[in-house]
């Protein structure tokens, strides 16, 4: 059951989240950008490093160091092993799908969010947004195309599978938020995960940083996770530290969200990544998605739009019959 010491502010947590999109979609991009040239594990840890950096900061603003103690700390790894997986998968699969592409696989987490709320949190889903959940399916379903045979597909289907697992860990990431939300700042939670981000990255570098694993490769996901390590050239200097800062400000963004807010409230907004990705694929990669993308992409934003109106609508119901009572 979920907490009565949990409080909803729904417009605080839209706020945020869709902060945390826009950070989330540039983020990937950068990614994307410079995946031909680095290991996924350097440019995680420089990231984390900046990003930890900005979260002690905010820490200091929250409470100090003393906030950063965990009452259930076993729930607390398991969130941040979820959310290592999650960005580990994701990203491994931007280095051959393309950005629009991986992010619509991806997309699969906010309606999983909406069902895990149910049993884990205590929150109602009525039958409509349930519904919306489904349309919201279809539309993957569709951009995905499972249809489509091994042969008409430029890549594995195991990479495919790559997003998929990603959003199955992401969405219960968001849930654990949720519940350890009550008791956590956000900047707190944020620090945790800089942290994981940053042993597991130096994991990779000590078995892996000297590229030994990556010779004679040929899978491009398996490239990017095993590459050697190269000092940034240029404007990839700045384009880490521009890595650094944006991670600082999604593992904030993200935590305050679903610790502001319901999830099955919050989690359809996330589905403004949807045409950030595009509008970057098509900027930096000059690709469009087909009619039959562009299909699926409607029917995910419309179920997400749905899912807040009704939300909102049964608020307000709700709201009107308290006041009928005090009168």
């Amino acid at each position: 059951m979920q907490s009565p010491q949990a409080q909803s502010n729904p417009g605080l947590g839209i706020a945020f989240i869709l902060v945390g999109v826009v950070a989330i979609s540039v983020n990937d991009m950068l990614i994307k950008f410079l995946s031909g040239g680095y290991p996924l594990h350097q440019m995680v840890f420089t990231r984390s490093i900046i990003g930890i950096a900005f979260g002690l900061i905010l820490v200091q603003l929250e409470g100090g160091l003393q906030i950063l103690r965990a009452d259930r700390p076993m729930l607390h790894l398991l969130r941040c092993v979820m959310i290592v997986i999650a960005n580990m998968t994701f990203f491994a699969a931007l280095a051959v799908l393309p950005l629009a592409e991986a992010t619509a696989l991806f997309f699969v987490s906010p309606l999983i969010i909406t069902l895990l709320s149910v049993p884990l949190l205590g929150e109602k889903v009525g039958p409509l947004r349930m519904g919306a959940v489904v349309v919201g399916f279809i539309g993957v379903i569709i951009m995905t195309r499972p249809w489509v045979g091994q042969d008409g597909r430029a890549v594995s289907m195991l990479i495919y599978l790559l997003p998929i697992l990603a959003a199955v860990t992401y969405a219960v990431n968001q849930v654990l938020t949720r519940m350890l939300g009550v008791a956590s700042k956000a900047s707190a939670l944020a620090v945790y995960i800089q942290a994981t981000f940053i042993v597991v990255s130096l994991g990779f570098w000590a078995v892996a940083g000297d590229g030994r694993y990556a010779d004679g490769l040929s899978n491009e996901s398996l490239v990017f996770l095993l590459r050697a390590w190269v000092w940034p050239e240029g404007r990839d200097v700045w384009l880490f530290l521009g890595l650094g800062v944006n991670s600082a400000i999604v593992g904030y963004a993200l935590a305050q969200a679903y610790r502001s807010a319901d999830a099955a409230v919050i989690a359809p907004f996330e589905y403004a990544g949807l045409p950030l990705a595009i509008f970057w694929g098509w900027l930096i990669w000059a690709d469009l998605p087909d009619a039959v993308t562009l299909m699926g992409i409607a029917l995910i934003l419309g179920a997400g739009l749905f899912v807040f109106l009704r939300e909102h609508q049964k608020k307000r119901r709700i709201l009107r019959g308290k006041r009928m009572q005090v009168r």
